[in-house]
């Protein structure tokens, strides 16, 4: 089979500038330099000949594979792992600092929400703005306007400009170009997690038909391992910016999940700045358990800013991080809401251990503003946690081992 991206020793460079004391305003730039202008000269001529060094880091390295024509392949690996770098430089969007990339066909991607977007245009003038980047003429996009609009299901907006839009319907509309315009290669990032349940399975089917019916490749990422063992002939798995593997999905998920679970830990700590944002800062993040041996999820974080709508709880994923439920502090009626302050707080959940069945369970923190932002969304680096639960079926003799499933109830029966 034809060989349709060949990637020859790809690095990418960063170079990471450890500025002090945060923003500085041009007027203070000006200032320093008129105040002292030696000093100014000094600095620069350090940086261009090369004496004031910046920290380098290389966000991937020495990376070499080929991809067949009509492969659906999966790509995998941690937050930070270098993923969504890789698949920037195979759009093109950003260039490698070193090696060589042969691609053969057109390339659409679907990398970010509203990636190729222009905020202030229609969705109508929109799908026309990305058909005309693809190389599409005004004729083949007019042919597939009307398949676009309607797989999206956004035919009442498509008139009004795209920043209106929530991120639903953002990612259906780009997914619902993307696909349509028919490039060779199909690059799709985690994106669809923001989607809904019923539209992912309907991105996953249309993907599906892509790569089997019109034999076009498929580059996909996503932790979602149900999801890549659905639909990936292949997977690449990536450690710090490193291929470590690349095979048969099933062993490279495999190999994947091993050294999750070594990396794994009941409890997040803060070690300093992270994840901070206008409204909170997470401290904590660990499971605890009571006297009668309940779990609990405890969040401790500095609530900076009261706001009515400010959410924050946790969705836990089973081991194949399949998304199991989203739990909220706001989940009950407001009355028995935890009350909020200034400062440190510390709020906690009940695990419904008592439906789960005997695994390895991940817990991410999720947060935000209701229906107006999110703070950590589901599809982006969280606090993430461990639960490696073990636990006794029921007190029946019948059943003394690990039921089959993701959730195993202990139900009553009656005649």
């Amino acid at each position: 089979m034809e060989t349709i991206i060949e990637v020859k020793n790809i690095s990418k460079k960063y170079n990471i500038n450890h500025q002090k004391g945060g923003y500085v305003a041009l007027r203070d730039v000006l200032t320093n330099i008129f105040k002292n202008p030696f000093n100014f000269l000094k600095s620069k001529t350090k940086e261009i000949i090369g004496l004031d060094r910046k920290e380098e880091f290389w966000a991937l390295k020495d990376l070499n594979f080929e991809i067949k024509k009509g492969e659906m392949v999966g790509i995998i690996g941690r937050n930070g792992a270098g993923k969504s770098t890789l698949l920037k430089i195979l759009s093109q969007i950003t260039p490698p600092t070193t090696g060589e990339i042969k691609i053969k066909g057109r390339v659409g991607s679907l990398l970010e929400v509203g990636t190729g977007f222009h905020p202030e245009l229609s969705g109508r003038e929109n799908i026309f703005l990305n058909g005309a980047i693809l190389g599409m003429k005004k004729k083949e996009i007019e042919e597939k306007f009307d398949d676009i609009v309607e797989f999206a299901g956004i035919e009442k907006f498509i008139d009004t400009p795209v920043k209106y839009y929530s991120s639903g319907m953002y990612v259906r509309l780009a997914f619902s170009v993307a696909a349509h315009m028919e490039p060779d290669i199909l690059i799709v990032d985690e994106v669809l997690a923001v989607g809904d349940a019923e539209f992912q399975k309907k991105c996953l089917g249309k993907m599906e038909d892509i790569t089997k019916n019109k034999e076009r490749t498929i580059l996909f990422v996503s932790h979602n391992m149900g999801a890549v063992k659905q639909l990936c002939n292949k997977t690449i798995l990536v450690q710090d910016g490193k291929i470590i593997d690349f095979g048969e999905t099933e062993k490279i998920i495999e190999k994947y999940l091993s050294i999750s679970k070594e990396n794994s830990s009941e409890k997040w700590e803060n070690k300093g700045d992270e994840f901070n944002n206008d409204y909170f800062k997470p401290e904590k993040f660990y499971i605890s358990k009571d006297t009668d041996e309940n779990m609990w999820i405890n969040i401790e974080a500095t609530i900076k800013k009261i706001d009515d709508s400010l959410t924050i709880g946790y969705a836990l994923y089973s081991e194949d991080n399949i998304l199991l439920y989203w739990s909220y502090q706001t989940d009950t009626k407001k009355a028995d809401w935890p009350k909020l302050k200034i400062g440190v707080n510390l709020i906690k959940s009940k695990l419904p251990t008592d439906i789960l069945n005997s695994g390895i369970f991940y817990i991410k923190m999720i947060g935000g503003l209701h229906k107006t932002m999110w703070i950590f969304s589901p599809n982006k680096p969280s606090p993430t946690i461990t639960l490696n639960l073990e636990k006794n079926f029921t007190q029946s003799a019948y059943w003394t081992q690990k039921r089959i499933g993701i959730l195993a109830p202990a139900i009553n029966w009656e005649n």
